[in-house]
């Protein structure tokens, strides 16, 4: 198919041919298995190739605002695939493909430094068949082909945190990521059956189409239902909390490319399903909504970046950092839904885009930060951050990429989570007087909670870059640290590009991306938002906030520029020293401040949230090496986990008495169920 012929094919169907070629990797397995650096290089370049052209696809979708649907002669017998392609769905699919290339760059690379014995071919697969899943998700027009493709994508995904499947932490972070995505899957089910149901009248299956859904008018007991089924769902899928569990054990154990993907972009599906089924499906819904999504969304922030707080496992960190902004992302719905009930479309609008614009934010910044995570762990062979230091000296580059991330995820300027945060905090602070009494209380304490979690992710991130990369090895065997690779560093500069780009020009994208909120809202920001030109971001009204990152990063760059100018300009005026503390100069690893010990005043304040067992163990008074024990838990086990397991476990056991073994016993059980079914009917 030569490029002209690829030109004229409509984007919902060049996605699905993608979607269909990602299998492509899949026969590379089966051609050339035997030449692993060849094959490791074919497949992931192909993936990289298909998430750039679904880049392509997303792009002209949302910037012709044109819904394209097609369907599929597959399926059950008369339930045909239905797909559709709109300015939402195009959004999604590319932040998906958008982050899919940069990981798929990075992963030529770190799958190429695998040791012999991890099998690669079965990671290629499974990465392209989740990455393929992701993009049929955006496209499904049917509670069918919706369900198909999203359990495709939960297998996948699941295969993938098994990879290393020798160690029993992997089997059982599987296992428990497997039946929370079921037991969403189970409540996304029952929601789309019950709008089904609506949408004919209980009659027939024809309404399992998100056409016949749409036309639907839902009575409020309905939509609540269908409403809090998804959203109960989807939340499993996303990570808030209490529905996070999950998420903190299935992210550290599997590969990084796989987790920058899953925390990137699969959460997301969830926020797209949200969105979806809540504003173009359902589209009228009553205030206390919202407001159940936006306090759920303030939980999941604030204890997310606490539990964050508390890590010393870098990649356990990152996860509870998912947590935190799958809640931000949720404020701005949350107060998108509230705006809307009370016929407040303008500020809905910015509310919305402020968590689609954080949706995109954090795909680019936890990418990053997950990939730069996979090349410290490759180089220094640990997890514990407490075993780690001094590595900006052995890894220049991944460490000033990593700060990138640091910076972003903070919501510090001129990067790109600031933009979302303080979009998200001008919906807070310029609504007007609501009235609600309760959405009263809620708005101004939902900025001081959102200012909180901010304040609390830069406390969290100084920590993460001081103790890996800053200071002097703290581990008891240093082990010889080199760079990573230049594939792997291409994937990261894309990325920190990516956060620089949204962090510098948020109001050429918000122009871009502004049909959604008149497809959803009814209201567009443009008319406020790009005033003063491309140069300025002011939402609502320019008299009252305005931002300018090109300007800001202008300011910081001649600050640097001047202060490096005036310290240099004497050579003798800085003067290098041997690193000391307090008088000492042979600085030793118990001389620093580790992990555990920066977060120290973080858990006196907030360890009533936390299961905290801190003791010294020592066997004599004055004892040479005294050993510090710290275990950290997350009270929802306690609280909500552990007795629905010991429930079921009883149950179980109970169930199993009627297991005797004795075929005569199983036909007496069969005969009197079917003499009571008969009885009923």
């Amino acid at each position: 198919m030569t490029v002209r012929e690829l030109s004229v094919i409509s984007p919902i169907k060049l996605s699905v041919i993608c979607a269909v070629a990602f299998l492509i990797p899949v026969l590379f397995v089966l051609l050339i298995r035997k030449n692993r650096r060849l094959l490791t290089f074919m497949s992931f370049s192909v993936s990289a190739l298909l998430s750039l052209i679904n880049v392509s696809v997303g792009i002209l979708v949302v910037a012709g605002g044109n819904a394209e649907k097609i369907i599929l002669p597959l399926g059950l017998p008369n339930l045909p695939f239905h797909l559709r392609i709109d300015p939402l769905s195009g959004f999604f699919i590319f932040v998906i493909g958008l982050l899919s290339f940069f990981v798929s760059i990075y992963s030529i690379g770190y799958v190429s430094g695998f040791p012999a014995g991890k099998p690669v071919k079965r990671l290629i697969v499974f990465y392209n068949i989740f990455i393929a899943a992701m993009f049929m998700v955006c496209l499904a027009d049917d509670a069918l082909f919706f369900l198909v493709s999203w359990e495709v994508m939960a297998a996948a995904s699941y295969f993938l945190v098994m990879f290393e499947d020798g160690h029993s932490e992997n089997r059982r972070a599987a296992y428990l990521y497997m039946v929370m995505a079921h037991i969403g899957a189970v409540l996304i089910l029952l929601s789309f059956g019950v709008m089904a149901g609506v949408s004919t009248g209980f009659q027939d299956f024809s309404g399992y189409t998100f056409d016949a859904m749409r036309a639907a008018k839902f009575p409020v007991k309905w939509a609540t239902v269908a409403f809090l089924l998804s959203f109960i769902g989807f939340s499993a899928k996303a990570g808030v909390i209490p529905f996070h569990v999950w998420l903190p054990e299935a992210h550290p154990v599997a590969p990084s490319n796989v987790s920058a993907l899953m925390s990137g972009v699969m959460l997301k599906t969830a926020i797209y399903g949200i969105i979806r089924i809540t504003f173009d499906i359902i589209k009228v819904f009553p205030w206390w909504w919202g407001t159940l999504v936006l306090v759920l969304g303030l939980i999941s922030a604030v204890m997310g970046v606490l539990y964050a707080l508390m890590q010393h496992d870098l990649k356990k960190l990152l996860a509870y950092h998912s947590v935190e902004n799958i809640g931000i992302i949720l404020i701005g719905i949350g107060l998108s839904m509230i705006f809307t009930s009370v016929h407040l479309p303008m500020m809905a609008a910015l509310a919305l885009i402020a968590g689609l614009y954080h949706t995109m934010n954090h795909a680019m910044f936890k990418g990053l930060l997950f990939m730069g995570a996979g090349a410290v762990i490759n180089a220094a062979h640990e997890r514990n951050m407490d075993e780690m230091g001094g590595l900006v000296h052995n890894m220049p580059w991944t460490s000033a990429l990593f700060l990138v991330g640091c910076i972003s995820i903070s919501a510090l300027p001129p990067f790109n989570g600031f933009v979302s945060e303080w979009m998200t905090f001008q919906a807070f602070l310029l609504s007007p007087s609501l009235p609600n009494p309760l959405m009263k209380l809620v708005i101004p304490l939902g900025a001081a909670l959102l200012a909180l979690t901010g304040a609390l992710a830069a406390a969290c991130f100084v920590k993460v870059f001081g103790v890996i990369f800053l200071g002097n090895w703290r581990g008891r065997h240093k082990p010889v640290v080199t760079e990573a690779g230049w594939s792997m560093r291409i994937g990261m500069i894309l990325a920190a590009l990516s956060c620089l780009c949204l962090g510098i020009l948020p109001a050429i994208v918000i122009d871009w991306m502004d049909i959604i909120s008149e497809r959803l809202v009814k209201a567009r920001l443009t008319s406020t938002s790009g005033i003063y030109g491309w140069m300025w971001l002011t939402p609502v009204d320019p008299e009252r906030a305005s931002y300018s990152g090109i300007l800001v990063l202008i300011g910081i760059v001649a600050v640097c520029t001047v202060t490096y100018i005036l310290l240099h300009a004497n050579p003798g005026k800085i003067i290098r020293v041997p690193v000391w503390d307090c008088g000492f100069k042979n600085l030793t690893q118990r001389m620093q401040y580790n992990a555990v010990s920066f977060s120290m005043p973080f858990r006196r304040i907030f360890g009533f949230l936390f299961d905290i067992k801190e003791r010294l163990c020592s066997r004599a008074d004055f004892p040479e090496k005294p050993q510090y024990y710290l275990r950290i838990r997350d009270r929802f086990w306690g609280w909500l986990y552990k007795p629905t397991i010991n429930i079921v476990v009883m149950l179980s056991r109970k169930a199993g008495m009627i297991q005797h073994g004795r075929i005569h016993l199983y036909l007496i059980y069969s005969f009197v169920t079917i003499i009571v079914l008969l009885a009923l009917l």
